[in-house]
């Protein structure tokens, strides 16, 4: 997201080489000679001793020479320290290779440093001669140990530096950006994920209300991760933080300054229908004795690297909770959400698909407003001009045209037997009933070009959460409103 002109912000902050470092131990003195060896290694790859610097990756000199390093730490030589000290400068050196090096580096660590094959089919051998007998359970203990990858190895020793868990995030993300035209990264990447799943498991988070006081370092990063709703200035921050709204992140023990999910929250009396309203800065502050209703405005993923580790419902939960002791008096608890895929699916929809959402009368209103019959194509073209006129007769003659059509992609929409709008997976899956929708409720360049302008309320009903996420995971179930139905 790009900052404000106004507010100007630094990038997310990331591990540089000068922060992937050792600190002074006593025992450090007793390494320098590994540390020397390591750097003469290291210094291979940001030296002349590429065939193109800069653009061709490393000279196959060079990859032997990562090569052999690799091995050394797959087998740990020389105890834990060493091997600490030795991550140390890997990471080190791998931060200041040009994009090509680093991915002959990834490449090499995806297909040469797999399991033992000897060792597994020993292992699978021993476990099925166990099977059915008291040996069982340690046979699957060996076997789960054989089949261990090399590069597990590796990998894990990064964690105990300082900066080693946030390398291996971003060295992750590094993985991500390769994969799709790398397919040798997939192990790699798989071994990463499972890594960082078990490290970042909800049990060792930590949820911490982001405040105006908070360090403005932490607040630049608000401003630069922001993914749902642009961050204008320091005032729209602050107004975002003041005291009738409230903003709650998941922070990691190894990873202090850096929120790994964040949710912004405003405190309001019902249901919100319209984001432009709830972020006005000149708006008056609520009076925070009228509120009974909490509304989940914003949620971000901040850290590309930790695809696939599921935060958000528990951070919805924990925040419920926070809020529930802090507020008694909240009663309802509801999103104010995009349809981020709406426009785009709408645009390969055809014209039958259209054609659902709209009723005779609507049709002849349609043909005689836009002089064109109502279709796929005609609608996109509509919306666009409905966008630039809030308000008027077009808009209104729209309205429930766009919304039938997204009632019924929101429910009946299927992506791998799911539904195809990820923010309705999201909160479907964690138990809210899809409420409300809500007519050019965002108004944006953003929110026209991706949802149509329309916004949807997932309501949380604290008595039915667990048995809408049932119901969602057993039958695929979309648990609606009444007012919802009605639409259908």
């Amino acid at each position: 997201m790009a900052a404000s002109a106004s507010a100007p912000v630094p990038a997310p902050a990331s591990v540089t080489p000068s922060e992937f470092t050792v600190p002074d131990r006593p025992e450090d003195g007793l390494l320098s000679s590994s540390l020397r060896r390591v750097r003469s290694i290291w210094s291979l790859l940001s030296g002349d001793d590429k065939t193109q610097a800069g653009t061709a990756g490393m000279s196959r000199r060079a990859l032997d020479k990562v090569r052999e390093t690799l091995n050394e730490c797959a087998i740990e030589r020389g105890g834990e320290a060493s091997a600490r000290t030795r991550a140390a400068q890997m990471g080190d050196a791998y931060l200041r290779l040009d994009p090509a090096s680093r991915l002959d580096v990834l490449k090499l660590l995806g297909t040469e440093f797999g399991a033992d094959p000897v060792r597994t089919a020993a292992a699978i051998a021993t476990y099925q001669r166990a099977l059915g007998t008291a040996a069982q359970p340690l046979a699957e203990v060996e076997l789960r140990e054989a089949v261990r990858t090399r590069r597990n190895v590796i990998l894990r020793q990064f964690n105990a530096l300082p900066s080693g868990t946030k390398f291996l995030v971003d060295l992750r993300e590094h993985v991500l950006k390769y994969l799709p035209r790398e397919p040798s990264l997939a192990a790699l990447d798989r071994d990463l994920e499972l890594l960082l799943q078990s490290w970042f498991d909800v049990g060792f988070l930590s949820l911490e209300r982001i405040t105006w006081d908070s360090p403005a370092s932490l607040l630049e990063k608000l401003i630069a991760y922001e993914a749902v709703h642009e961050i204008q200035s320091w005032n729209d921050l602050r107004n975002r933080l003041d005291s009738d709204r409230r903003c709650y992140a998941f922070f990691h023990p190894r990873m202090p300054l850096e929120p790994l999910i964040f949710v912004e929250v405003a405190l309001t009396h019902g249901l919100s229908d319209n984001v432009q309203v709830l972020l006005d800065e000149t708006k008056r502050k609520f009076d925070l004795r009228e509120a009974d209703t909490a509304m989940f405005y914003s949620i971000s993923n901040t850290q590309v690297g930790l695809r696939g580790v599921s935060f958000g419902n528990f951070l919805i939960k924990r925040v419920v909770s926070a809020l529930q002791r802090d507020m008694p008096q909240l009663k309802q608890f509801s999103t104010l959400s995009p349809v981020p895929a709406f426009r785009s699916w709408l645009k390969r929809a055809d014209d039958a698909a259209v054609l659902t959402g709209a009723r005779e009368r609507e049709l002849k209103s349609f043909e005689a407003a836009f002089h064109e019959p109502l279709g796929a194509a005609a609608l996109n073209r509509a919306i666009d001009l409905a966008a630039r006129a809030h308000g008027s007769v077009l808009a209104e003659l729209l309205k429930p045209i766009v919304l039938r059509i997204v009632a019924h992609y929101l429910t009946t929409a299927r992506s791998s037997d799911r539904p195809h709008c990820p923010v309705a997976r999201f909160h479907l899956s964690n138990g809210a009933r899809l409420e409300r929708l809500n007519w050019l409720a965002d108004t944006s360049a953003k929110g026209i070009a991706q949802s149509s302008g329309v916004m949807v309320n997932y309501l949380y009903r604290l008595p039915h959460i667990d048995d809408n996420h049932e119901r969602f995971a057993r039958e695929g179930l979309v648990v609606t409103s009444s007012e919802v139905r009605r639409l259908l």
